[in-house]
């Protein structure tokens, strides 16, 4: 007969189970919470976002803008609202009121919350540019692309939320809460115009490869690119990398309390 043991054995639980059930934690709280999912709807500009996606759609011509390039800029725009702005403000604020700070005394370390909060973001956001892609076929969107996009795409969409949600969570861990949400409405104004809805082309010639390299302008051209039917890789490389520079910037600057 073999003795029972009862000795503790207390242990975390594994890394992708602790960062996927912090990423679902997250998504529910923001769901049931009727304030963090209005600040996700409205800070994130969905409801402004559908209404310029409309005005577009029936004046743009008028004006010279296509629709197709143009509806696909407004989805690049939500997906750059909803992955940077909303998550910048309310993680400042969560660090702020002390949420953040009790996290500490569970076995989630700081790479595990970063994972899981970028997890939630991209959720959310792609959830908000499903909402758009729907409005956007109700219009009369009619995009062509070729394979080669549509692989570019797949692959660049995801890679510019995770540097999103880098940046975000960079700003959020370090600055305070009130100079956070005026940042990041600074910062939303300023992507917007950095390849989101003004393309690259615009620019001067010698401004091009410098707002070429930034995460809103791959992800503003790759999105036009599909609409079009052009094929540029370069978007994929340029996302890749702020992905990866983004997430090592909040995991060394990240602090759990103010």
């Amino acid at each position: 007969m073999n003795a029972l043991d009862l000795a503790p054995a207390a242990a975390p639980a594994p890394l992708v189970r602790r960062i996927v059930h912090h990423a679902l934690m997250e998504t529910r709280l923001v769901l049931r919470n009727s304030e963090q999912l209005l600040l996700a709807l409205v800070i994130g500009w969905t409801t402004p976002v559908i209404g310029a996606m409309v005005a577009g759609v029936l004046v743009g011509n008028r004006f010279g803008v296509a629709r197709e390039p143009f509806v696909a800029s407004v989805i690049a725009l939500g997906l750059w609202s909803s992955g940077f702005t909303s998550p910048a403000i309310t993680t400042a604020f969560e660090r702020r009121y002390g949420v953040l700070e009790r996290l500490v005394a569970t076995p989630l370390r700081r790479a595990d919350l970063l994972a899981g909060k970028a997890t939630m973001i991209a959720l959310l956001a792609l959830g908000q540019a499903a909402v758009l892609v729907l409005a956007g076929l109700l219009l009369g969107w009619a995009p062509a692309p070729l394979v080669p996009q549509v692989l570019v795409t797949v692959a660049v969409v995801p890679l510019a939320l995770v540097s999103f949600a880098g940046l975000a969570l960079s700003l959020a861990g370090r600055a305070s809460a009130e100079l956070t949400l005026g940042l990041a409405n600074l910062v939303y104004l300023l992507g917007a115009a950095g390849g989101l809805l003004v393309p690259v082309s615009t620019f001067p010639a010698w401004a091009q490869p410098l707002v070429g390299l930034l995460p809103t302008a791959a992800l503003g051209e790759t999105l036009r690119g599909r609409a079009t039917g052009a094929f540029d890789p370069l978007p994929l490389l340029v996302v890749l990398a702020w992905a990866v520079a983004a997430v090592a910037l909040a995991r060394k600057v990240f602090r759990w309390i103010s």
